[in-house]
């Protein structure tokens, strides 16, 4: 049997670190607080739909040796040009939302200044930081660390939560809303559960990579993401209960404040399981925002740099540190006007992503179409019904969602 070692493991960890963050922390624990457990179906429906898409970013790096955004263009260039034109106008909002998350988290957790603007300034440069002076080779190693992290946090944290509440019956039924703000919150849920699937693309590129310090086969690939993702899966599972268990039916509405929102979320925590919680409610929330904000920072720029020099942009503008620059300068910009607006930032750039996410869904299946892909590392026949019925699925929840706007 072959060992794997945490030296193997690191693409599926990023992913891991990209995707529990505003998903998890926020909507996850919203949907707990707002309707039980009655929204388990809703996060483990859309982990199975997106899940084909987001394996084939590791798969493709593995069999081919090149990234999905190469495989877009041989799709046609018109494809890679709609994915550079998607990607520059989410990238700043999701930047941005994620990192009030994480600042509203240090307002109310460290103090110094309740500026969340000025702390949002302090973690992107922190971020900007480790980028710039390690590059992967530090975001690899300090991504493992902050997953462990969370993950020990947060189970202390449900284990704690389930035990306090032995006496109280809770209820499993599944729920359909059937308002208008209910199912926009699905829609919402579902655009960053586990993540937006343009993240497949980052994965390939981290993919690529990691397969310069070592060698990746498909096997290894797979296995690496398939940790990653049931991580995030179990982790939504988490934030959920935690919702459920501490918050639902005490009548609580979240502020779209950042440091309202982060001092509502621990403190309603801490007042029903004791000042204990604190730390490890602390420590779990701010790891989460703390990994979002440092991966999207990173994977941005890295998809953007790759896209630019596929398109034949000149040298200066293919390079990873002018998008870098591109993207702190127009996040910055946007917290300027928009920091106290965290809950209209998070709900445009989970909408944005659940609508496009038919058009990454769609590429990537395609993209494993190429006849120069040989037969045995191709799709397997039930991953490529689960693809075709997956793409139809988020074609179709995105048609419901656009019908009742109107």
């Amino acid at each position: 049997m072959t060992v794997f070692s945490m030296k193997k493991l690191g693409p599926g960890l990023l992913f891991a670190g990209a995707a529990i963050g505003v998903s998890h922390l926020v909507q996850s624990t919203r949907a707990g607080a707002d309707y039980g457990f009655g929204l388990l179906w809703v996060l483990l429906l859309i982990n199975v739909i997106k899940y084909p898409f987001f394996q084939f970013g590791p798969r493709y790096a593995a069999v081919t040796g090149k990234s999905l955004l190469d495989g877009y263009l041989k799709l046609g260039k018109p494809i890679l040009v709609i994915y550079f034109v998607l990607s520059l106008l989410t990238m700043f909002t999701i930047q941005t939302a994620v990192t009030i998350v994480t600042a509203g988290l240090a307002v109310h957790l460290f103090g110094i200044t309740t500026s969340a603007a000025i702390w949002s300034v302090i973690i992107t440069m922190i971020c900007a930081l480790v980028l710039v002076i390690g590059r992967y080779s530090v975001l690899d190693k300090l991504i493992k660390l902050v997953i462990i992290t969370l993950t020990v946090s947060t189970v202390v944290a449900v284990f704690f939560a389930f035990r306090e509440s032995v006496t109280t019956t809770f209820s499993f039924d599944q729920v359909i809303p059937e308002t208008t703000t209910g199912i926009a919150f699905i829609i919402a849920f579902m655009g960053w559960m586990p993540a937006p699937l343009d993240i497949s693309i980052w994965h390939s590129l981290w993919s690529l990579e990691k397969k310069n310090t070592q060698e990746i086969t498909v096997k290894t690939a797979l296995f690496d993401f398939n940790i990653g993702y049931i991580g995030t899966v179990a982790l939504g599972i988490g934030f959920v209960a935690l919702g459920a268990l501490v918050m639902f039916g005490t009548g609580e509405t979240f502020s779209n404040i950042g440091g309202v929102f982060a001092k509502q979320l621990i403190t309603m925590y801490t007042s029903s399981l004791g000042n204990w919680a604190t730390v490890f409610i602390g420590v779990a929330a701010l790891t989460t925002m703390f990994s979002t904000t440092l991966t999207t920072l990173d994977a941005s720029p890295r998809a953007m740099s790759k896209t630019s020099n596929l398109l034949g942009f000149s040298e200066k503008v293919t390079r990873y540190l002018f998008w870098l620059v591109i993207l702190i300068v127009g996040t910055c910009i946007i917290l300027l006007f928009f920091v106290s607006e965290m809950g209209l930032l998070i709900k445009v750039a989970t909408v944005l992503s659940f609508l496009t996410a038919p058009f990454y869904a769609i590429c990537n299946y395609l993209v494993f179409k190429d006849k120069a892909i040989p037969k045995d590392q191709g799709l397997s026949k039930s991953l490529e019904i689960l693809s075709v019925i997956s793409i139809i699925a988020l074609v179709g929840f995105g048609v419901w969602y656009i019908s009742t706007l109107f």
